[in-house]
């Protein structure tokens, strides 16, 4: 019992100091990366990318959990924000995120009070020419397709989910766990699979 107390009397203790050493840590990623930021909550510190000539803005009471401390469900992953040059990465208020990958090569909107589960990837390009003869040569990158992503109010994205290029996620919508979004999702409806398709009405 002796030990048992002593164990959660310490692991509080640096549980506090963590929290003291990310939020420093993510304000100096934030910063150096030229982030527009309200105020934000963290565990852990985010993987966070801007390009010259690339925006990133964060809306108030941002929450991000980076790594399994913060939403234990098996995913150890840091979150990342990668913004191109150009390109333009918007998050609203409220918005809670894990764990999760934003890599914006054009335009990527997340609206209020929007849940983004852990291990959640949100993609506005396709990264490579569809193209097999453009893909070999040097012209590969200049002919990826890149499409905004819009995710609206109240949305929520399950785990391991991943959104596609062009896809809007309608306002309160349900994305469930492990989907695969590949086209537009209407406002009040829960979708699934791969490809996610229409289940119901919320």
């Amino acid at each position: 019992m002796v030990i048992w107390m002593l164990y959660k009397i310490i692991r509080k203790l640096i549980g506090n100091l963590s929290l003291i050493f990310n939020k420093i840590g993510s304000f100096i990623v934030f910063y150096g990366n030229r982030v527009t930021f309200v105020s934000f909550k963290t565990t852990g510190i985010p993987y966070v990318m801007v390009a010259r000539g690339g925006q990133f803005l964060i809306g108030y009471n941002f929450s991000m959990n980076n790594g399994i401390g913060g939403n234990p469900i098996g995913c150890y992953d840091r979150c990342t924000f990668f913004v191109d040059r150009g390109a333009k990465l918007t998050i609203g208020n409220h918005v809670g995120i894990s764990q999760a990958a934003l890599i914006c090569h054009c335009s990527i909107t997340i609206g209020d009070y929007v849940n983004i589960g852990g291990g959640v990837k949100i993609y506005d390009t396709d990264f490579h020419s569809l193209d097999p003869k453009l893909r070999v040569g040097n012209a590969d990158m200049e002919h990826k397709a890149k499409v905004p992503v819009v995710i609206k109010d109240n949305a929520f994205i399950g785990a391991y989910s991943i959104v596609l290029k062009g896809v809007i996620i309608g306002e309160n919508s349900i994305i469930g766990a492990g989907s695969v979004v590949t086209k537009s999702v209407p406002d009040n409806q829960i979708w699934a699979g791969n490809p996610a398709k229409f289940i119901r009405e919320m």
